[in-house]
């Protein structure tokens, strides 16, 4: 029992040093201390009052602006949605007037959709690049286009290695067998008939319910096909 005690007094007394020594650290570099944490105060409260103050209302002017850009672009004016109309402005001024912004960052990626649609694939790949998102679709369909770019550049290797990411970005049965697709024929491009075949096996079995995967018996016969001829 003694020995018991003797074990919670040392335990007691040992918590006691540790407080006493913190005591003593907290006295010695109160001034330090007060400094840091007068810093921390400063940091957080200039932070969220640029994001209340600054960045809010930049951000729902850019909405503005960004209303009559996608509109052009889903009218397929590209000119009109990259450089604006004279009243609106376009993807381009968006991104550069409203750099920090939420619409800024969807302006790249609309923007290099629009290089790609005129043909213009260099700068297609440097807006698609610049695009920083994590959502279920846009994501997904960001990494296909810079795939697309490269495809139509020539660079099959790079165009199929990003239709990959593309397809296991988000897993849905939208942007997935769509690009599980490309995959396909990208490996038939290449004369690598099992990966295609495979590819479209994995469609049929993992995405059944797709609009893909309705007609995607058609290519496993091809695949098979072309298989058998090599």
């Amino acid at each position: 029992m003694a020995k018991k005690t003797d074990a919670t007094e040392e335990k007691i007394q040992a918590v006691e040093d540790a407080l006493g020594k913190t005591e003593l650290f907290i006295e010695k570099n109160r001034k330090i201390i007060s400094i840091v944490i007068g810093i921390i105060l400063v940091v957080l409260l200039g932070y969220f009052g640029f994001k209340k103050f600054y960045l809010a209302p930049r951000e729902k002017e850019a909405q503005s602006q960004m209303f009559m850009a996608e509109k052009y672009f889903e009218q397929d004016s590209l000119d009109k949605a990259l450089n604006g109309d004279g009243n609106y402005s376009g993807f381009l001024k968006i991104i550069e007037d409203y750099s920090i912004t939420k619409s800024a960052n969807l302006a790249h990626y609309y923007t290099g959709i629009c290089f790609l649609k005129k043909g213009q694939f260099e700068k297609a790949i440097d807006y698609l690049e610049d695009f920083n998102g994590d959502d279920e679709f846009v994501a997904p369909m960001a990494v296909g286009a810079l795939g697309d770019a490269y495809m139509e550049l020539g660079k099959t290797d790079k165009a199929l290695a990003y239709y990959i990411k593309a397809a296991e970005k988000k897993t849905n049965d939208l942007t997935s067998p769509a690009f599980y697709f490309k995959v396909a024929l990208t490996y038939e491009k290449m004369k690598d008939y099992q990966k295609a075949l495979d590819t479209y096996k994995k469609i049929q079995t993992e995405f059944p319910k797709s609009a893909v995967a309705r007609d995607i018996e058609r290519y496993i016969a091809r695949a098979e096909g072309m298989l058998e001829n090599k």
